[in-house]
C-alpha cells in the first residue's frame, strides 16, 4: 500500500505542478483550484506511504519521478524543447531512483 500511495502522490504533484503554468499568476481560478487540490492530495497521499516506506526513499523517489514527469509534461504538452542535457538529466533520475531502491 506504501507505494501505491507514493504514485498517488507522484500523479497529483505532477498534476498541480503542471498547472502552475495555467494559472497566470494565481489569476485564473480553476488552474489554481488544480494547483491547490494537487498539492494537497499530494502531500497527504505522501504522508500516508510514510506508514511504510522510510522518509529518504519516499521522498527522493517523489522529488525524483516528479521532476521527470514533470518535466516530460513541459515537452509533450507546453512544447518545451528537450536536448541532450535534459535527456541525460532525466535519465540520471530515474537511474538515482532504481539505484535508491535496490538498496532497500
Amino acid at each position: 500500500m506504501g507505494y501505491m500511495w507514493l504514485a498517488i502522490a507522484v500523479i497529483a504533484e505532477v498534476i498541480g505542478s503542471s498547472l502552475l503554468k495555467l494559472t497566470d499568476g494565481f489569476k485564473r481560478l480553476f488552474p489554481t483550484l488544480g494547483v491547490i487540490v494537487g498539492y494537497a492530495l499530494a502531500f497527504y497521499a505522501l504522508s500516508l506511504s510514510l506508514k511504510e516506506i522510510p522518509l529518504g526513499i519516499a521522498y527522493a523517489i517523489w522529488a525524483g519521478v516528479g521532476t521527470a514527469l514533470t518535466a516530460l509534461v513541459g515537452i509533450i504538452f507546453y512544447k518545451e524543447t528537450i536536448h541532450t542535457k535534459k535527456a541525460i538529466g532525466i535519465l540520471f533520475i530515474i537511474g538515482g531512483v532504481v539505484l535508491l531502491n535496490k538498496g532497500v
